[in-house]
């Protein structure tokens, strides 16, 4: 899911709170019904829907669902690098609408999709992406894939740091011997916004990595709760997969930070 904030005046007020923590699930669900709800109304017709992602100083985006329904002519460099780069059966984490499978599938690969947003799923099933599951990854343990794919910042369900050490460890357990992870995030100290910019120091004053945001989202009237994700800058996730014996490879880097890593055991 791409979470990103574009600069909206210079005057605010900043109220950065602690990092929350839920209890060691990858991501409470609850708090992506507003999510669920905008990709519902979207594939029931509303075709102008839009959701609130509201980060914990107040700064507030409209997103239009549109972007979660693109197919492949509308997909990024990195969209198309990444489904390049996809072999051997696929586990795609946090599929949304589903935009990513149903490429693959197209293309004859074998393809699991997942997300703990109940609404995405049946979104996907309505789409006609063949095999996806409501589920958290960090509770699958007894199959195995040769690619875990996580695009549009998927990695950022993991929260924090702590989240990212934990599913590096999961992720053993997951990926075939030769296998790999395929991993789209964001550098956000490319944004030189002056908002961006507080904001981030405002992270790291309160004891927070400096790509761990907190936000969340309004639909309709729904607010879900607040709720961490991940940024996680390329020299960062190099470390952090070093110690947990992955190598991280960026396969493609954007001038706005964006970059898609390819994660294989060292």
């Amino acid at each position: 899911m791409v979470i990103e904030m574009a600069h909206v005046g210079a005057i605010f007020t900043l109220v950065v709170v602690p990092a929350i923590q839920y209890g060691g699930v990858m991501m409470d669900p609850r708090a992506m019904d507003p999510y669920g709800q905008a990709l519902l109304a979207y594939l029931n017709g509303d075709t102008l829907a839009s959701f609130v992602v509201r980060r914990d100083d107040g700064h507030a985006d409209d997103l239009p669902v549109s972007v979660f329904f693109d197919g492949p002519d509308d997909f990024s460099e990195i969209d198309r690098m990444a489904l390049s780069l996809c072999t051997g059966r696929v586990l795609d984490i946090g599929a949304g609408a589903g935009r990513h499978s149903l490429v693959l599938q197209e293309r004859g690969v074998e393809v699991l999709a997942i997300d703990v947003c109940s609404q995405a799923i049946e979104v996907m099933r309505r789409r006609g992406v063949r095999e996806c599951r409501c589920a958290d990854l960090f509770e699958m343990e007894a199959e195995q894939f040769d690619t875990l794919l996580l695009m549009m910042h998927g990695v950022g369900m993991v929260e924090d740091l702590v989240g990212l050490d934990r599913f590096l460890d999961h992720a053993h357990s997951l990926v075939g011997p030769d296998g790999q992870i395929l991993c789209h995030s964001l550098d956000v100290r490319f944004n030189d916004s002056p908002r961006h910019v507080a904001y981030r120091e405002a992270i790291v004053s309160a004891g927070r990595y400096v790509g761990e945001i907190q936000m969340q989202f309004e639909y309709g009237g729904l607010v879900g709760p607040l709720f961490g994700w991940l940024h996680v800058d390329p020299e960062t996730y190099r470390d952090h997969a070093a110690e947990r014996g992955w190598a991280v490879e960026v396969v493609l880097q954007e001038d706005d930070g964006d970059y898609l890593a390819r994660l294989t055991r060292s």
